[in-house]
């Protein structure tokens, strides 16, 4: 590193809980060889010892190009951080770190020394500095200091795929639904109520741990309901909860297996992750399933989504590269009856908030691509318990003759913009035909090997869309199956 660079660095600064009332020992950091090109990347605290206290009038100096300088002052027993700008300059380069410094009411810096930069590692460092009391926030732990937690109420919006959500603060942790009080949104803002009678009611229907906040704070997805207690039309759950508590249903125990596709997207050109702007990645093939910085794109959201589901008390089985470069999918299941729906649409709420924070696009749409690239799905696997026992390949036969019958009723609730994906091309069957086969990747219906073999176990509906409603599309199948009688 030149030595115009960067003189020597003496930056670490640590957040705690008001909770902790110690100052943390700082040392200086003298050798050049903790020094990379790239101060984004130092993680100080692998060559941090503490050696002494920090007192109140240690400072850090900052210093930029021009010699421009920004002290951080420890300050009274709060120890709010004030920043002072000597120069137009230094100001509009730490004008990001303003806000996260004003907010935060806990930071110690220890040391003396001087960081000399350009201007654009400058602005890496200041970005670093208010990135990690940010993340030092979200990450608070309330359970120290008290009962109170957090509920994040999700409710499904108009369009009936845009998740929406906002946080309660309760007085104490909750286990169950029914502990949970409803609570109202405005239906005028989701379009889903008129403005002269805006008020829609939330009626919590299942409790999942936060990953975000983690601690006691809890996500809740819910349903939505008029003031008058009706369904709104949009309420898909309240449909298919009666469907899953009807008597014979209830007694099939039906379990669902649901696979689903996703693409992600770049956020400015909405164009799919790991492409190249206004072109083209090589043709399909070395994509699925693969490793690899020239074929998959994306792997720390999906694996970051994966353990966040899996915390929040998600039954998610699995998740792996799709064969179009820039799509995944992840498996929820086996889960029983409206528990199907209810998980899905928590996993997609998970998976757009940690592409939120990662500044990526979630694309649900079955076919984003056109031309000869693979679209999303949301293969729908199904067995009851007559269909896991002995003979269930018979059963299984008679529910697929029940779904051929009833095939374009399935179709139109099974996702829009179905018929752009389901062309009887890239491992799907025609939309206006139903199909069915033993390992048939290209059939509406398909029945694995091992099910054949053994004369029990699940088939696979392969129609539904990435933009399926779960509560639709399980409820309707159990509908056809287990309660439906052709006339």
């Amino acid at each position: 590193m030149h030595k115009d660079e960067l003189t020597f660095l003496s930056l670490y600064c640590s957040f705690r809980t008001c909770t902790n009332a110690r100052l943390v020992p700082l040392p200086l950091l003298h050798s050049p060889k903790l020094l990379t090109r790239s101060c984004t990347h130092l993680n100080l605290s692998q060559h941090v010892r503490l050696t002494r206290k920090v007192e109140s009038k240690d400072k850090i100096n900052i210093m930029g190009p021009g010699k421009e300088s920004c002290h951080l002052h420890e300050m009274k027993e709060h120890l709010e951080p004030m920043v002072s700008y000597p120069s137009r300059r230094c100001s509009a380069t730490l004008g990001l770190m303003r806000n996260p410094l004003e907010v935060v009411k806990r930071l110690w810096i220890g040391g003396r020394g001087t960081l000399r930069l350009p201007s654009s590692r400058f602005l890496r460092v200041c970005v670093f500095l208010a990135m990690s009391l940010l993340t030092d926030l979200i990450n608070l732990n309330l359970s120290d200091v008290t009962e109170k937690v957090i509920a994040e109420y999700i409710w499904i919006g108009g369009s009936g795929m845009d998740l929406r959500s906002k946080a309660k603060t309760l007085p104490r942790p909750v286990t169950e639904p029914s502990q949970l009080p409803k609570w109202n949104y405005d239906g005028s803002s989701t379009g889903q109520a008129p403005g002269e009678d805006s008020e829609v009611i939330l009626y919590p229907q299942a409790i999942f741990r936060d990953p975000f906040r983690r601690g006691n704070n809890i996500l809740v997805i819910c349903d939505c309901y008029t003031p008058a207690g009706e369904p709104i039309p949009t309420n898909k759950r309240y449909n298919a909860a009666k469907i899953f508590g009807h008597p014979d249903v209830v007694a099939e125990e039906p379990w669902y297996g649901i696979e689903q596709e996703y693409t992600l997207l770049q956020k400015d050109v909405k164009w799919p992750l790991g492409w190249p702007v206004g072109g083209f990645p090589g043709p399909q093939g070395p994509y699925y399933c693969s490793a690899g910085a020239d074929k998959s794109f994306g792997r720390d959201i999906v694996d970051s989504h994966y353990k966040a589901s899996l915390y929040a008390g998600i039954n998610i089985s699995g998740i792996n590269g799709e064969v179009m470069p820039g799509q995944w999918e992840f498996q929820v299941g086996p889960s029983v009856g409206i528990s199907a729906g209810d998980q899905l649409w928590v996993a997609r709420y998970i998976l757009e908030r940690i592409t939120e924070i990662a500044g990526v696009v979630l694309s649900f749409d079955p076919k984003p691509i056109q031309g000869d690239w693979n679209g999303a799905g949301a293969h729908t696997n199904y067995s009851t318990k007559s269909m896991r026992e002995d003979g269930g390949y018979d059963i299984i036969k008679k529910a697929i003759e029940k779904l051929r019958l009833r095939h374009k009723e399935h179709i139109s609730s099974y996702g829009e913009g179905n018929e752009r994906r389901l062309t009887g091309r890239h491992e799907t069957a025609d939309i206006n035909t139903f199909t069915w086969g033993v390992a048939n990747r290209g059939a509406s219906i398909r029945v694995g090997r091992e099910t054949e073999k053994d004369g029990k176990g699940y088939f696979e509906d392969r129609r539904p869309a990435s933009n399926m409603d779960p509560y639709v599309v399980t409820s309707m199948i159990a509908d056809t199956t287990i309660l439906w009688k052709p006339q």
